[in-house]
């Protein structure tokens, strides 16, 4: 059974459409595109897109489904269900689970319960050292072969810079981005929070730039003489910001950079005392620091946005800005969240957003989602740019609760995500 949309806003940052048109889905890829389309067939689903905006599912680059060993955190299928309902039709899920998916294995487990209990593309990275302990390599051949679409120490850098560069030259010859969490664990010590007047306001260890800007410089030069192809996660400095921009100046294009939402909107101004809501790795910096994020993301040398999804228990959360566990979710937020703060005010175009959150992650992995062209997948949602809604915690997929942005209004709402051609998440009382 087809699915036809039609007369909605089609936004497609691959070949720079902004156009009210009709799409046709059908085998899991877009069979037809144009205006006034006739359905193929009697059984077909017809959607009213009339004043919604029709775009690419989101590719999100960076997200942890704790599956295997930290499931009362998050599942294969909380996590999945959470990214249909914020509209995200791929993600690539982090390896540091437990235990580390640093072998094929591991690889194939993940993939095995994904084919069963997700409706959405989860793709899993595989981890660059052995139970990301950068002592040695993992098994980075076998997990190429079979078919992790990166690699990724996330939660730590490989501090050793010998062995990253060792993993950087096998990554470049199985043809993987290393998809690079940039921290110097030594100079982070037992920092929570942005190394700022904020942190010696609320008497708490601070986390300095310089954190992240010295492995992020260390990682470029070993991407530039390997030839890895080496992506930047969840940037946050304007330290980073500035080598991106000196890199797309001088014409290097094997390094690519993301940024998460909250680290576009909030800083650590916006810390209430001990909220642990507020407590992310890396931590919310300056506004300097989201300035010149926002002006990467607008000038193109930082391609992407991404969530680094990280959903905790309740009890992992409880503590202070000391004893709780860094992270925030943000698939069911990242959509509305960037919509509001970032093309209402006019930093991007709702065709970057398109290109930072769709095109691009899918262009690093290397996919051919991400856009909405004839002949490619049909993973698309449905957004309401129009109404605004309050961010409502307890209505999340997830199990995740850990979020800043509660109570927060938006406007952004999915309405339906289509993964493959098939209806997996429609807004309850839309129809």
């Amino acid at each position: 059974m087809g699915v036809l949309i039609r007369g909605g806003r089609v936004i497609d940052a691959a070949t720079n459409t902004d156009k009210v048109m009709d799409l046709y889905l059908d085998d899991g890829v877009i069979q037809e595109i144009g205006e006034n389309l006739q359905k193929a067939d009697a059984g077909d689903r017809v959607i009213d897109a009339d004043g919604l905006v029709v775009m690419p599912g989101i590719v999100d680059l960076h997200v942890h489904f704790r599956d295997p060993g930290q499931e009362y955190k998050e599942t294969i299928e909380t996590g999945s269900r959470a990214a249909a309902r914020g509209g995200v039709t791929t993600v690539v899920t982090m390896p540091n689970t437990t235990p580390v998916i640093d072998e094929p294995d591991r690889v194939r487990y993940v993939q095995n319960k994904a084919a069963q209990l997700s409706q959405i593309h989860v793709l899993q990275a595989g981890a660059m050292t052995r139970g990301e302990q950068g002592k040695e390599l993992s098994d980075i051949k076998g997990m190429a072969d079979a078919g992790v679409p990166a690699l990724s120490e996330d939660g730590k850098s490989v501090m050793d810079a010998k062995l990253c560069k060792e993993a950087m030259t096998i990554a470049a010859r199985c043809d993987l981005p290393v998809l690079d969490h940039c921290e110097d664990i030594d100079l982070r010590g037992n920092g929570c929070m942005n190394d700022d007047e904020n942190a010696r306001r609320l008497r708490l260890p601070g986390i300095s730039n310089a954190v992240e800007d010295v492995i992020a410089a260390r990682d470029i030069i070993l991407a530039c003489e390997t030839g890895a192809r080496l992506h930047l996660c969840h940037c946050s400095t304007k330290g980073t910001a500035f080598m991106m921009k000196a890199l797309s100046e001088a014409g290097i294009t094997n390094v690519t950079a993301e940024v998460c939402p909250h680290h576009l909107i909030l800083t650590s101004d916006d810390i209430p005392s001990d909220d642990s809501n507020y407590k992310m790795n890396p931590p919310l910096r300056k506004k300097e620091d989201v300035e010149a994020l926002r002006e990467g993301l607008k000038e193109g040398y930082i391609q992407a946005i991404s969530t680094d999804h990280a959903p905790h228990s309740q009890e992992d959360k409880n503590g202070s800005m000391r004893s709780a566990a860094f992270g925030i979710v943000g698939l069911e937020t990242s959509l509305p969240l960037i919509y509001t703060h970032l093309v209402e005010t006019g930093v991007l175009t709702l065709g970057q957003l398109v290109e930072k959150m769709c095109l691009n992650p899918a262009k690093i992995l290397g996919l051919d989602c991400g856009t909405i062209q004839k002949g490619h997948p049909a993973d698309v949602i449905l957004v309401d740019i129009e109404h605004p809604y309050k961010i409502d915690k307890n209505k999340f997929a997830s199990k995740g609760r850990n979020t800043p942005f509660d109570g927060w209004e938006v406007k952004g709402r999915v309405l339906y995500t289509l993964c493959d051609g098939k209806i997996i998440y429609q807004e309850e009382d839309h129809d």
